[in-house]
């Protein structure tokens, strides 16, 4: 370079040098003619540098100017481990489908005729569709966010995944919006059994080890059971004992999955599991389901009688279902609901169904008509109480 004022046109002289047809290889055999200027149809590797023409070599920048930084090679990319992929499992064992029997209705054929008479011929049919009209428009409010029920109970059978499958189905008919169901009862949850689940295959722990923020609807929906009316079920496991979900995977499932469905209902397991209180903390509402018994009672007021020491929302996000399993209670069911709801929380009763205890799939058109009705205004009370904590 001659002058440092002109250092620009150094520069470019010495691009242009290495852009010379000598540049782009080695130099031609003896005999053989000199390759075209320019680089040649097939390029040399990534991996391999063209030589570096002396005049370029010589070039050394102004004082008070850096050298322009070599290229980097670009760095190795890591191995990407793919997951296991699971087999499908059948919900239920081949050699025990054979043991149910045809499903009946939830009442019987004589209730059902004397209701449709008492719609014909009493004056309060009206009242009752503008009831069911305000119940559908409170279920069909729009969110802002997703909103997450949790469903546990103190012990086992006490309609827990029954009341769970109630309310996911009943949201599922009335809104728009994706509804996801969750079973973190990994022991012996039997939420995909009254969902008429066929094959299970990948599980919420699976996914846990899957999900990540980037992902679309279309991606997380592959790895969930396909139901009707715009509804998925994330399995707990594949009906296999000593399966586990921990509470930090069961966060990061519900925290990832959250924005997309507008309604979750999780399916917990009984109190005092770490996960079911890891899901009742962090979900907008809380149902708790009993039997209409008398320890089941007792041991629901003491449980609540200990949620009131607890934040105030808590108690008041929390709805309670008394379930009747027998045609005849075995308490009277009226006292126990004013005793429970002396707490400060709401109760509902899910009345006696003869097709919800015969246990299996659970088809709405055989419920009674009571069930019906309690089922659509038990979801609409808990989606009424997830709406108010934001």
């Amino acid at each position: 370079m001659s002058n440092g004022e002109n250092w620009q046109g150094d520069v470019l002289r010495d691009l242009r040098a290495q852009l010379d047809g000598s540049a782009w290889g080695p130099p031609p055999a003896d005999g053989a003619q000199p390759a075209p200027a320019g680089p040649p149809q097939d390029r040399m590797p990534y991996d391999q540098a063209p030589p570096q023409d002396p005049a370029a070599q010589q070039y050394q920048p102004p004082q008070g100017r850096q050298p322009y930084p070599q290229q980097q090679p670009y760095p190795q990319q890591p191995q990407v481990t793919t997951q296991r992929t699971p087999e499908s499992r059948p919900t239920v064992d081949g050699s025990l489908t054979a043991l149910g029997r045809k499903p009946r209705g939830g009442e019987p054929f004589a209730s059902r005729a004397a209701h449709a008479v008492w719609k014909n011929v009493s004056s309060s049919a009206s009242r009752e569709v503008a009831e069911i009209t305000r119940i559908a428009e409170s279920l069909q409010q729009p969110v802002t966010t997703g909103r997450q029920i949790a469903v546990t109970s103190i012990r086992g059978g006490a309609g827990k995944s029954t009341v769970a499958a109630l309310l996911g189905t009943t949201y599922a008919h009335y809104r728009q919006d994706p509804v996801l169901f969750v079973e973190a009862d990994t022991a012996l949850g039997s939420l995909p059994i009254r969902l008429g689940t066929e094959t299970l295959r990948w599980t919420a722990s699976d996914l846990a080890e899957i999900v990540k923020p980037q992902m679309s609807l279309l991606d997380i929906t592959g790895y969930l059971v396909q139901l009707q009316n715009n509804s998925w079920l994330l399995p707990g496991s594949q009906g296999q004992i000593g399966a586990m979900l921990d509470a930090r995977g069961y966060q990061r499932v519900m925290v990832a999955l959250r924005r997309y469905f507008g309604v979750t209902v999780v399916d917990c397991q009984t109190l005092p599991d770490e996960v079911a209180r890891v899901a009742l903390s962090a979900a907008q509402a809380r149902v708790i389901t009993t039997p209409a018994t008398l320890d089941g009672i007792a041991s629901t007021h003491a449980v609540l009688q200990w949620m009131r020491a607890l934040p105030a929302h808590v108690i008041a996000g929390t709805v309670v279902v008394v379930t009747e399993l027998t045609p005849h209670a075995g308490v009277d069911v009226e006292a126990a609901v004013r005793t429970l709801r002396a707490t400060g929380t709401t109760v509902h009763v899910l009345p006696y169904d003869r097709h919800l205890a015969a246990g299996g799939v659970i088809r709405t058109d055989l419920l009674a008509r009571a069930t019906r009705s309690t089922a659509t205004r038990l979801a609409a009370d808990v989606f009424q109480l997830s709406q108010k904590r934001h």
